[in-house]
């Protein structure tokens, strides 16, 4: 399976980036796994909702070229579907059963994502009722869907 995150936002902490590579090392026995990162338009801190607005629908357009017909899409949402690990991991088995090779996780800037993207997107996912910062989203999933592939196989890790 290939498994593609699509980060609005760049992962400029160090601390983030040297998480996400170990992950990213650790998924490869599993799934191949790509990142793409930094579609953001850039926005002065004090833009109003019409600002913001043109700006998520420019990001929009960028995200929406991205994405392939035949690709399944998971859009990051606060208001999406929140799993444990367990149910996560059979979710995740579901669609490598239904014979899904590509897997697309979005993840907008901190203004969200563009209704577009959330119509395109064949389901939302929320990581928790917490919200995090973009570079921790993309760590915290990556992680998740290691220990969901952990899971999938019976290996150790989760317990």
């Amino acid at each position: 399976m290939h498994i593609r995150v699509i980060s609005v936002g760049r992962i400029r902490e160090p601390f983030y980036r040297a998480g996400l590579e170990e992950y990213i090392k650790r998924l490869r026995p599993y799934a191949r796994w790509e990142l793409i990162e930094g579609l953001e338009e850039k926005l002065d801190p004090r833009a109003g909702a019409a600002e913001v607005a043109i700006a998520l629908e420019r990001e929009g357009r960028r995200l929406l070229a991205l994405l392939r017909a035949d690709e399944l899409v998971v859009a990051l949402d606060r208001n999406g579907r929140q799993f444990g690990s367990e149910a996560l991991a059979d979710w995740l088995e579901q669609i490598m059963g239904s014979g899904c090779s590509r897997l697309s996780f979005i993840i907008g800037s901190a203004n969200g994502l563009d209704s577009a993207v959330l119509r395109r997107a064949d389901h939302r996912l929320a990581l928790s009722a917490l919200t995090f910062p973009h570079q921790l989203a993309v760590l915290v999933l990556a992680e998740q869907v290691y220990r969901g592939f952990r899971i999938i196989r019976g290996e150790p890790y989760h317990k």
